[in-house]
């Protein structure tokens, strides 16, 4: 039997889901170039952002290996100048105690002469002795040598002539005789050797 349709009723046509499904795709078509376009948009924001952080980050370290070679620098030259400043404090201590190593070695000198007049002297000549080995013994601790002189030829970087004589077997300039012992630092002079040179 067949159906009756009233005309109120509208007549569907079969297809109808068809329809609906291509509307759909008909229309996406539109909106989907303004999300992608939408998309992009971001993106490159993201990456304009992303390339202004990377030039800020690599002025930042720019800036942080400038300062940390400036005081990389700073530091290196104060240690130079304490350690310059160590020398120079114990080179005028030095200075100051070459008088009295001079007094002991003069009477060291005298010593033999000391024990022909009197044999009880002995202690004090032992006692004097003991001293200069000391004060050696903490000269040569702080790097502190004696300069060579007789025998050797006069060099001014060392040596101060404060006399000449007439030395027949000496060559010319020859160092005969040691007024005062010169010493160094290390390599440099703190107190030139007084010498008598061969003329």
């Amino acid at each position: 039997m067949r159906k009756k349709v009233s005309a109120s009723q509208d007549i569907q046509p079969e297809n109808t889901g068809e329809q609906v499904a291509a509307g759909t795709e008909g229309s996406s078509p539109a909106a989907v170039p303004s999300e992608v376009t939408e998309a992009r948009a971001k993106v490159a924001a993201l990456e304009a952002e992303l390339s202004v952080q990377k030039e800020q980050i690599d002025k930042l370290r720019d800036e942080l290996l400038r300062r940390a070679a400036d005081f990389e620098n700073f530091r290196k030259v104060k240690e130079r100048e304490a350690m310059a400043a160590g020398t120079k404090a114990l080179e005028n201590t030095i200075r100051e105690l070459l008088p009295f190593v001079d007094d002991i070695k003069r009477v060291l000198l005298n010593a033999p002469r000391i024990l022909e007049i009197t044999a009880e002297a002995k202690p004090y000549v032992d006692g004097v002795e003991l001293l200069k080995r000391n004060f050696d013994n903490w000269l040569a601790g702080k790097g502190v040598t004696e300069i060579r002189s007789i025998g050797m030829k006069l060099d001014v970087a060392y040596h101060e002539a404060i006399s000449m004589v007439e030395m027949p077997d000496a060559e010319p300039e020859t160092i005969v005789e040691e007024y005062q012992t010169g010493y160094l630092l290390g390599e440099r002079v703190i107190r030139h050797a007084r010498v008598i040179v061969a003329r």
